[in-house]
């Protein structure tokens, strides 16, 4: 399913989205970057509750297909412009990651 979809069946925020069409395949959880770095997979689903811009470089590097921000966490203004620049969607939920990810299984 792509991001676009995902964000209005799950009620996700679009912060950015440049790649709405992107698909999305499996979830990855987590908030070391370096430890999501070495471990998310090309395609999936990121949730975090981080909201630095170095989200954005590891969300690239990992080449992830989204980027959830779980917990009601929000980002400023230049991350979300670096999100644009870089192709990098970004979404967020006031809900736990347990609860996204467990959202999410039905359709990735």
């Amino acid at each position: 399913m792509n991001v676009r979809d995902l964000a209005e069946k799950l009620e996700l925020t679009a912060f950015a989205l440049p790649d709405a069409d992107r698909t999305a395949e499996g979830v990855y959880i987590g908030d070391l970057l370096s430890w999501v770095m070495g471990r998310a997979q090309s395609g999936q689903v990121w949730i975090t509750i981080m909201s630095n811009i170095n989200v954005i470089a590891v969300a690239s590097l990992s080449d992830v297909a989204c980027v959830v921000l779980a917990e009601g966490v929000t980002v400023e203004e230049s991350i979300l412009e670096a999100a644009n620049q870089r192709g990098i969607n970004l979404l967020g939920s006031n809900k736990p990651a347990y609860e996204i990810a467990l959202e999410l299984s039905r359709f990735v």
